[in-house]
């Protein structure tokens, strides 16, 4: 599946032609995707796929020779190419430990910033940068994940190589990453409920609350409650309250909401957000709809504006 979403304009990036001055010629023939060697000493299978995440970009951005650059092309690799490498990257992070994601994406922009510095005119961060922001940040992506693009976009908002325009626009990515994150306590806030209740998000006790930010009219939030009320484990999960589902409305329309009801499952607890504070005051980062989010019992998060499947997974291992 290509991704090809909302990303900045790669050469106002940088301020830069896609292949301008450069240290050294240029090779003019397209070649593949040169992949990592894994050492044979390595045999473990959690430290292969360590060692791959880690150096999966080596020889890719190897900073001893420059091959051909252009509109079609990163350092001689087709720009088709290096996305289904990015997929299979993105793919491979998802299923790994934090650690390994996060030292792999701080590996990576290390790995981009050393050959940029030694080819200026090159188009590898700019475009590589671009890439990353639509596979990991765009809300559509099915491999999207806030946390680890987290240490990706810092670098970005940091580095001197880039614009100080679009410094700030990477800077308030990185802000928007780091709300909420895996690990800490999500944020509180106040909801009024179908019977017109107030309460509030760390009032509702369950062992896992399933969060999720939605409309009643929004297509994808209807595909995802058809798909949990056709999946019998989940149900047993709401039923012995081991679970719990907390949608909440955040847009104006509370006329619209009110009618809807009969559209979301029994099971579930509505609400709505009275003062626009989730939106407004920027408690939660909703780039999309629906928004979904995994909270231990004392509201740790565990999950982040992750895609359905990857809650299910969370909440179903082995399914």
């Amino acid at each position: 599946m290509k991704i090809r979403l909302y990303i900045l304009a790669a050469a106002a990036v940088l301020g830069m032609a896609a292949c301008g001055p450069r240290k050294k010629a240029a090779e003019p023939a397209t070649r593949a995707f040169p992949a990592v060697e894994i050492p044979m000493m390595i045999t473990e299978p959690a430290e292969r796929v360590a060692y791959l995440a880690l150096h999966f970009w080596d020889r890719f951005s190897a900073t001893d020779r420059l091959f051909h650059c252009d509109s079609l092309t990163i350092n001689g690799v087709s720009k088709e190419d290096v996305e289904k490498q990015m997929g299979i990257f993105a793919t491979m992070l998802e299923q790994a430990p934090a650690e390994v994601g996060t030292s792999s994406m701080q590996a990576f922009y290390g790995r981009l910033d050393a050959f940029q510095r030694a080819f200026p005119g090159s188009n590898m961060l700019p475009e590589m940068a671009a890439m990353t922001q639509s596979y990991f940040y765009d809300p559509n992506s099915p491999v999207r994940s806030e946390e680890l693009y987290l240490p990706f976009v810092q670098a970005l908002a940091a580095s001197e190589l880039i614009d100080p325009t679009y410094r700030t626009a990477y800077d308030w990515d990185a802000r928007m990453c780091a709300l909420n994150r895996r690990g800490t306590p999500a944020a509180d806030f106040t909801f009024i409920d179908t019977a017109g209740r107030k309460r509030t998000l760390y009032g509702v006790k369950a062992g896992r609350l399933l969060l999720i930010f939605g409309n009643p009219d929004c297509g994808a939030c209807r595909d995802l409650m058809e798909t949990m009320e056709n999946i019998p484990q989940l149900q047993d999960l709401l039923d012995d309250g081991s679970l719990k589902v907390v949608d909440i409305y955040i847009d104006e329309d509370i006329t619209l909401w009110k009618s809807k009801q009969d559209t979301y499952p029994a099971r579930w607890i509505n609400g709505y957000d009275p003062s626009f504070v989730i939106r407004t005051d920027l408690l939660y980062n909703v780039r999309a709809l629906p928004s979904i989010y995994l909270l231990a019992e004392d509201k740790t998060v565990l999950l982040k504006d992750c895609t359905p499947e990857a809650a299910l997974r969370a909440l179903l291992p082995g399914m």
